[in-house]
């Protein structure tokens, strides 16, 4: 038994230490507790019932789709057909390969600019600031529309590139602007010390600024990821190259049912394979990336999140 103390009166707990609770704050009665927890637990199953779904069904042979009549709920024969048919080439592994590299490269690209960008506007004497913030600023309230983004993108030569893919979204300023009020909050005076000892602004930011905003930088760092491996909309746009079409679309291009991924279609025709598990198939592998990498970075959302947003 272990004795917390909670405002004037004193707590035993089995086996865990809870926080000191306010004096004005009544201590939870068995009711409200049991509703939290319910109300929790609903909120799991209605997230984590849809993907039990879709990948059990994309687990599942062509028999048990068709004896559930469509989506399986409960699990019988499994099978690994479906990733082995995607992962074997064509389409779909191209498709991923394509997403990969988007990710990796617009994600370094877009954070390499928005730190720069962030922590110049971080420094209140720096030429130009307060122009460059509120053009920045206004960007998030007005916009040249899809049309003149369009013709700007095909007048660069940018269509059937990769780099349509990664410049027109490149940079958001809501997340240069977490990242400025994180670098604010750093001490101006850890930052003059390293100034007198000769260090540039360079050397600043990486060896001082950068190590002490780990927390935000993981967490815009997974924006800008987990944006490049969803976009979908920009591929539409500037890609007309079939092979050089992401993940994304190649899933919609399965759900809606307007083609097979080469080197599928003649399995699905023959009874090889389902339809509909590979449409979940491909679903998991969408989203297996960002629930992988979510957990790791989840630590760092209250720091990052709340302290560069609402401080500086």
């Amino acid at each position: 038994m272990t004795a917390v103390t909670d405002g004037p009166t004193t707590r035993k707990v089995r086996g865990w230490a809870a926080p000191p609770r306010p004096v004005w704050e009544e201590a939870p009665t068995r009711a409200g507790l049991a509703g939290k927890g319910m109300v929790l637990a609903l909120a799991c199953l209605a997230v984590v019932f849809p993907l039990w779904i879709v990948i059990v069904t994309s687990l599942s042979t062509r028999k048990a789709i068709d004896e559930a009549g469509g989506l399986v709920m409960v699990p019988g024969d499994l099978t690994l057909v479906a990733y082995q048919e995607l992962l074997s080439g064509g389409q779909v592994t191209r498709a991923t390969l394509v997403s990969v590299g988007v990710t990796l490269v617009g994600t370094a690209f877009s954070m390499t600019v928005s730190v720069l960008c962030a922590y110049g506007l971080s420094r209140t004497d720096s030429l130009g600031h307060r122009w460059i913030l509120m053009t920045l600023l206004a960007t998030m309230f007005f916009s040249a529309g899809l049309i003149p983004t369009y013709l700007l993108v095909q007048t660069l030569g940018l269509t059937d590139s990769y780099l349509a893919l990664i410049l027109p979204s490149a940079i958001s300023v809501f997340n240069i602007l977490v990242l400025r009020g994180f670098f604010m909050n750093i001490s101006q005076e850890l930052v003059d010390s390293a100034r007198i000892d000769g260090a540039g602004e360079f050397r600043i930011l990486w060896q001082i600024v950068m190590p002490l905003s780990r927390a935000v930088i993981a967490v815009i760092t997974l924006f800008y990821a987990v944006g490049y491996w969803s976009a979908w909309f920009n591929a539409s746009l500037y890609l007309n190259d079939q092979n050089m079409l992401p993940l994304q679309n190649v899933m919609i291009q399965l759900v809606q049912k307007q083609e097979a991924p080469v080197g599928l279609g003649q399995a699905i025709k023959t009874g090889e394979l389902s339809g509909l598990a590979v449409q979940m198939a491909v679903m998991v592998m969408a989203l297996l990336p960002v629930a992988v990498l979510s957990p790791f970075v989840q630590k760092h959302f209250k720091k990052g999140m709340l302290t560069g947003a609402v401080k500086g």
